[in-house]
């Protein structure tokens, strides 16, 4: 079963075509990572995906269950995760209390608002456990807002896997980032668990082939082309209109 599926996906913005007929899947536990030019339309197709923007035409699947008209919360409640390309964490809070917010918007459980998230001693017990395995434990009391950039974008992945995602989209996670930054977040998407999919829109080529398993192309809003890493390597469709730039 494939975990996400976008069948003949089309959308305008007034007379401009963002996007057209687009056919994509993601099988369960692949890493699909999503390239092409400033304008291809990838940040688009995630805005669609998440339930941020409403397509002219076309299906969305979530492990074959139609979401197509899903509000984004109930997406997320299936499973559905997302990171954005600027970084959406609350700044002038702690490290530990980004998670631990992160951790109990994750729990199905009842809170109540007397008591604050501390008083949960499994919330706590995961959040630490978490800046445990990602490396982020010893910067626990920090203040977000003094963290380096990459030290950030480490957090909102953190976050991600927080809500315990079936499918996770993670949008330019590396840009801005230092060659070393990026070595580090790579190596972290890479850890990620195989029961978690992923789709990843990365703007570094180099990045993108080494952290897929398989790679679409999208230029003017179209599918350009779809393969493993060789084959998008010795495509010259793709040597062509790859410009490396971000998507707008």
């Amino acid at each position: 079963m494939n975990a996400l599926a976008v069948e003949g996906l089309s959308h305008n913005f007034g007379g401009l075509l963002a996007l057209s007929g687009v056919n994509m899947h993601a099988a369960d536990g692949e890493r699909l990572v999503i390239v092409g030019p400033n304008g291809a339309g990838k940040t688009t197709l995630f805005n669609i995906v998440t339930g941020l923007i409403t397509p002219s035409a076309g299906r969305i699947r979530l492990f074959d269950r139609d979401v197509t008209r899903l509000q984004p919360f109930r997406r997320a409640r299936l499973g559905l995760g997302r990171t954005f390309q600027i970084t959406t964490l609350f700044p002038k809070l702690s490290v530990m209390d980004n998670v631990l917010l992160a951790v109990q918007g994750a729990d199905r459980a009842r809170f109540t608002l007397h008591r604050p998230v501390t008083a949960y001693p499994h919330l706590v017990q995961r959040a630490e456990r978490l800046l445990d395995e990602w490396g982020l434990r010893d910067r626990s009391a920090m203040l977000t807002h003094h963290l380096s950039y990459g030290e950030q974008r480490q957090l909102e992945l953190i976050l991600a896997l927080a809500a315990r995602p079936r499918v996770l989209l993670l949008d330019e996670p590396t840009a801005g980032l230092s060659p070393a930054e990026t070595a580090s977040v790579a190596t972290m998407i890479r850890r990620f668990p195989r029961d978690v999919t992923v789709l990843l829109i990365e703007h570094d080529m180099d990045v993108a082939l080494a952290l897929a398993d398989r790679v679409v192309v999208l230029y003017q809003g179209r599918v350009l082309a779809e393969g493993t890493q060789d084959e998008m390597r010795k495509d010259p469709r793709v040597a062509e209109i790859y410009l490396g730039t971000d998507d707008a």
